[in-house]
């Protein structure tokens, strides 16, 4: 078994089974060795003092995959810019990961122009420029590893998504991307005949984790597409012979969103990876799509907390990996008490149940952010790693996910988790997206607000949604929202993850629709004025909480 990411791709050479194709062509696994050979003369030709960082601004195209193998080979470490950031934002993030070299394409430059993120124009690479081809050519090599090639060697800096706060820096190592390469194509059943669709940005641990890495490890296909499309994505099934898949929650919601055909199982696809699907999106993915959804629990910064069950119930992650993964009070480091949970699985007992999931036996495993001590404290406490993720165990010992750390309300003195009032807006027919999040309450503590992406032509009726939700057994009248947002384009991370500090910090300040409910009883949405916005912040002043209030939009 191969322990880098390099010892991987130079055990693909002479293999002409198709190892990546788009619309447009098709390279055998030998022709992306040979290519990615040729990036890691490139990259070793420019490299300077200093961390050997290459920072890669580009879509999922070609060159993406060429230049992570190339940096593998020799020895560099790959630092993927989110394209969908702007401004002071991707200058800071850029800046902070010292790159010494830029691989992107006119757009990108055009994106960093202007901002300082310590790179000079000679150190750009636009793989869409003319003469790009030929240095490529100029720089082909037979493929092999250079020095300094171990498992030890920092291979990617990960930008976490942002969703709850500011992104960091995930450090990951070939060991341990080659480790997980095997392991997840062993747990989730990706095998050399797969044929698998990379539509979710490269840049992120999602592909890079859950589908570039198992497919290197099996030897299958990897078929790209610039960016994810709900519209376009059945008919690149069909073109590419897709079996696997990688998804966020988002995008699931979406692919369900589009208009049902009746030949939509006729498909493909067998089984998918991700994260944070509702059951009852999993369950109609199945019913419409003829595919299994296995959702699964990770991260960037460590994964193996969870092994598969086969008999978990359908919205549960399975069953700890081991006694150390449990789910702890964070003030008082006790073990959360069992889950009680209803005939229909509902969560009875929240404000209890709920903790945080640790793993007391992971943290030496943790490998850390770049240059930030501050968040390697956060994650590793009391000699535990700290997943910085809500769950609960139910009385057989099945694990559950509850949200993230930021995901927690507390309302009137209630614990609640955004991720199970998310789950009850969603079950709404018009409703594609949802995010539920604190906000500030004029006199003390805080109030429950949500923001909901409706779908095309969908009209929102606040008499109609009020009844919904006082219809919902599971939702506790503290955790139904105080605010509703209702948009038709939710702020989303390039991952496609909904962008909940910006939520957050917005509130009722935004120029969507904003409705509230001001009285007892059940809820009785009415829409939110701007003489509303102005005589509630009012009340933030006569109390003194001027200071708690959100940003201007």
């Amino acid at each position: 078994m191969e322990r880098t990411i390099a010892d991987q791709l130079l055990a693909r050479q002479g293999d002409r089974k198709a190892g990546l194709r788009t619309r447009e062509r098709t390279w055998s696994w030998d022709e992306v060795v040979q290519e990615s050979a040729a990036r890691a003369a490139i990259a070793r030709e420019f490299r300077a003092d200093g961390p050997f960082h290459i920072g890669v601004l580009l879509e999922n195209v070609p060159e993406h995959i060429f230049w992570l193998g190339g940096a593998a080979l020799a020895g560099a470490t790959i630092a993927g810019i989110n394209p969908t950031h702007r401004g002071a934002d991707l200058e800071a993030q850029v800046r902070h990961v010292d790159c010494q070299l830029i691989i992107t394409d006119r757009t990108g430059w055009d994106r960093l122009a202007g901002l300082d993120i310590g790179v000079p124009p000679e150190r750009f690479l636009l793989v869409d420029e003319p003469g790009y081809g030929e240095l490529v050519t100029a720089h082909a090599e037979p493929p092999h590893a250079h020095d300094g090639v171990d498992e030890s060697a920092l291979f990617l800096l990960l930008f976490t998504s942002g969703t709850t706060g500011t992104s960091k820096a995930a450090r990951c190592t070939q060991g341990r991307l080659t480790r997980l390469g095997y392991a997840t194509g062993e747990k989730y059943g990706v095998t050399a005949d797969d044929v698998c669709y990379c539509c979710m940005p490269l840049f992120h641990g999602n592909a890079l984790m859950a589908l570039w890495a198992p497919a290197l490890a099996a030897g299958c296909t990897v078929c790209l597409t610039p960016k994810f499309s709900a519209s376009r994505f059945i008919d690149d099934v069909r073109y590419f012979g897709i079996t696997y898949f990688t998804y966020v929650g988002k995008s699931i919601a979406y692919l369900l969103a589009t208009p049902e055909r009746d030949d939509d199982g006729d498909n493909t696809l067998t089984h998918a990876f991700g994260t944070e699907a509702s059951p009852e999106d999993q369950a109609e993915f199945a019913r419409r799509f003829d595919c299994v959804l296995q959702e699964g629990y990770g991260s960037s910064e460590g994964s193996g907390h969870v092994r598969n069950d086969p008999d978990a119930p359908p919205d549960s992650l399975g069953k700890p990996s081991s006694e150390a993964v449990a789910v702890v009070d964070p003030d008082t480091l006790g073990t959360c008490p069992p889950a009680r949970l209803d005939e229909y699985g509902r969560l009875r007992n929240p404000g209890e149940a709920i903790g945080e999931i640790v793993d007391k036996a992971a943290a030496a495993r943790f490998e850390g952010y770049y240059k930030n001590e501050t968040a390697d404290a956060q994650r590793v406490r009391n000699g535990w790693y700290w997943t910085g993720d809500l769950g609960y165990l139910d009385e057989r010992g099945f694990l559950y996910f509850a949200g993230r750390q930021g995901d927690w309300i507390r309302v009137d003195g209630e614990n609640f988790s955004a991720l199970l009032v998310e789950r009850v807006l969603r079950r709404h027919p018009d409703v594609v997206l949802a995010a539920a999040f604190a906000v500030p309450d004029p006199r003390t503590g805080d109030r429950a607000m949500a923001a909901v992406e409706l779908r095309g032509g969908a009209e929102f009726d606040p008499v109609e949604f009020a009844g919904f939700l006082s219809a919902q057994p599971d939702l506790g009248i503290k955790a139904v929202p105080r605010f509703l947002r209702v948009s038709t384009g939710l702020p989303t991370t390039g991952s496609d993850k909904l962008r909940k500090n910006v939520l957050r910090e917005r509130a009722w300040r935004c120029a969507d629709r904003v409705y509230w409910w001001t009285g007892r009883g059940g809820p009785d949405y009415s829409l939110m004025s701007d003489e509303d916005k102005s005589a509630l912040e009012a009340e933030f002043a006569a109390h003194g909480r001027q200071r708690v209030l959100p940003a201007d939009s």
